[in-house]
């Protein structure tokens, strides 16, 4: 096959040796492979005529920007996971694999077809791969974004990151305020206070919180998670077994969905890793509309047998 190998030199280890190593492995399981780092300018016009395939090795940031240039195309992309959560390649089953094993598998692998989520808002229409969501894990992600994660900057081992960002979730908890939304999903009015929303297309969020059991890839389906205002007891719970290396869910409410409206007030939104607004407002003054459909099938994926 002829590969088109795009890396992102700043997630985990993968610096310019390390892709040079990952293009010799997928030379050894013979096939032919161009190299992109994502940090040169016009990178993604080696997608435009990629070949056979599309590997992407880093986080879940790029893999997720390489996927949304790849929407409706032909050509299926294969995650070579190295970055710190590893959101999307765990929802894929590859986290356990090694690179080499990847690589190898990829002759024999299965085609696989997911699902992206489609936001229409304020900012025209966005696709998203792993999630929408507003509430607490937004929150913290914005106030981390604002600080340009300096609160995060010493710590080196993937573990210590996500934990510290659990443990930033778990202070802010408690003071934490519930928005009221109006919501409706595929008809259903659910409106009300909510501490959190997350409409996942993938079944872990931000710091590798695995928040709901998702379902099989390309059915056609989000998987819904809301946290009411009453429900801090068992999310403060759930991120202490998550700090503990306790497996399970939060046991929240979690809706199934095909499209979904929601209405608020005061409340910013990620879009995946994006953030609106941008420049960091919030206040009782900003309004929110938005409408989440699903677009069934529209994406490949390899996943080696």
């Amino acid at each position: 096959m002829k590969v088109t190998l795009i890396h992102n030199p700043d997630a985990g280890s993968t610096d310019e040796s390390c892709a040079d190593e990952i293009a010799n492995s997928i030379r050894a399981a013979g096939h032919s492979v161009v190299c992109q780092s994502c940090r040169n300018a016009g990178w993604k016009d080696a997608l435009l005529e990629p070949g056979d395939l599309v590997a992407v090795a880093g986080g879940d940031g790029i893999v997720g920007t390489v996927a949304k240039q790849m929407i409706g195309k032909s050509v299926p992309i294969a995650v070579l996971p190295m970055g710190t959560a590893n959101n999307i390649a765990s929802t894929l089953g590859l986290t356990g694999l090694s690179m080499d094993d990847l690589i190898r598998g990829w002759g024999s692998a299965r085609r696989i077809q997911l699902d992206v989520g489609a936001a229409h808002g304020p900012w025209g229409k966005q696709y998203f791969i792993e999630g929408l969501g507003l509430g607490l894990f937004t929150d913290v992600m914005s106030k981390l974004d604002a600080r340009q994660n300096i609160d995060l900057a010493h710590l080196n081992a993937p573990k210590e990151r996500l934990d510290s960002v659990v443990q930033i979730m778990k202070h802010r908890l408690d003071s934490h305020p519930a928005y009221r939304l109006r919501l409706s999903i595929d008809g259903r009015d659910l409106s009300g206070d909510y501490i959190l929303l997350e409409a996942m297309n993938v079944r872990c969020i931000g710091p590798n919180l695995c928040i709901v059991q998702a379902g099989p890839p390309g059915d056609g389906l989000l998987d819904v998670v809301l946290a009411a205002a009453n429900e801090r007891d068992q999310i403060m719970q759930f991120l202490s077994d998550r700090l503990e290396g306790a497996a399970g869910f939060p046991g929240l409410t979690v809706q199934q969905a095909r499209q979904m409206h929601i209405e608020c007030a005061g409340a910013r939104v990620h879009i995946d890793d994006d953030l609106w607004p941008k420049d960091g407002s919030s206040s009782d003054k900003l309004q929110l509309a938005v409408d989440i459909s699903v677009e069934s099938k529209c994406l490949e994926i390899l996943s080696p047998a």
